[in-house]
């Protein structure tokens, strides 16, 4: 059986500490700050980011250089993994995964570095990531890995509501026209990430529904999608961009009372999607188990 490494970035909500801890390899993204570049998890937290996000300041998202993504590789291989198996965010979303791919296609590293390009992002990614860990040490090799994920790729949704629609505006995610007749109007969009694209749900009037309308969104996709499929075999997971704690902790606990059957998980957003989506934001996500 082939040493095969597991990797990924914070876009997926795994921090580097815990990655270290659960045999994970994970690259720190970069994040701009009033003209400063970051890197998350290093010199800005999560918490600094939403915090700079409600003060208004400027922040924009970046893609991690060539060389830093081939230095973890070289890393990876001088530690003694025969493979990797490399879970980027999605190629709907950035074109950090088309890079790797093309990188993973030149020597040194054709046939010992596999991306995964399952369209996934977020707590959904962070499911495929610990999907390839599993399967890793149940003996499937790099290119399986990758295959199964792949395959999978469309097992899995995510609901995510926003408060204000200015960072999507400014990422051109929506048209300035229609950020500012949402905003006359108290309306606020509930997005879908399915497949790696995103996409208008519905929208809701205030923010009184909002946790009401997810989570009912979410009793659907169950009902219907995954019908067939029990609790045990579906990772349900909250998340959110809260600059409270308690806020994002009473958000889990009623996802766990709607759903009784499952262990409802909660992750903080990370600095490249908060940076599209704002403070206070929170979201929902399903994903089918990789074993």
């Amino acid at each position: 059986m082939k040493n095969i490494a597991i990797m990924t970035d914070t876009n997926s909500g795994i921090s580097v500490e815990e990655g270290r801890e659960k045999g994970i390899w994970v690259l720190p993204m970069p994040v701009i700050l009033d003209g400063e570049n970051h890197t998350e998890g290093v010199d800005i937290s999560h918490a600094e980011l939403y915090a700079a996000l409600n003060e208004g300041r400027a922040a924009y998202t970046s893609q991690p250089s060539p060389g830093d993504v081939t230095g973890m590789w070289d890393r990876i291989l001088a530690d003694g993994a025969e493979e990797i198996v490399c879970i980027p965010m999605s190629s709907g979303l950035s074109s950090s995964c088309d890079t790797a791919k093309s990188l993973a296609s030149e020597a040194p590293y054709a046939g010992k570095v596999f991306i995964v390009d399952n369209h996934r992002i977020s707590a959904t990614q962070l499911s495929s990531v610990y999907d390839a860990l599993f399967l890793s040490k149940s003996g499937k090799s790099a290119e399986e890995i990758c295959a199964l994920l792949e395959k999978g790729a469309f097992d899995a949704s995510i609901y995510i509501y926003v408060e204000t629609l200015k960072y999507l505006k400014k990422s051109s995610r929506v048209t300035a026209a229609g950020a500012s007749l949402a905003t006359a109007m108290n309306l606020h969009p509930i997005l879908n990430i399915r497949g790696g694209k995103l996409d208008a749900q519905c929208v809701v009037r205030g923010n009184k529904h909002t946790q009401k309308t997810l989570i009912e969104l979410m009793k659907a996709d169950l009902k219907k999608r995954f019908r067939y499929i029990p609790p045990e075999e579906l990772f349900l997971c909250t998340a959110g961009t809260f600059l409270r704690p308690e806020d994002a902790q009473e958000w889990k606990a009623r996802v766990q009372k709607a759903f009784p059957d499952y262990q409802v998980t909660y992750w903080d957003l990370s600095c490249s999607i908060a940076c599209h989506v704002g403070c206070n934001s929170m979201g929902i996500a399903v994903s089918l188990i990789q074993r």
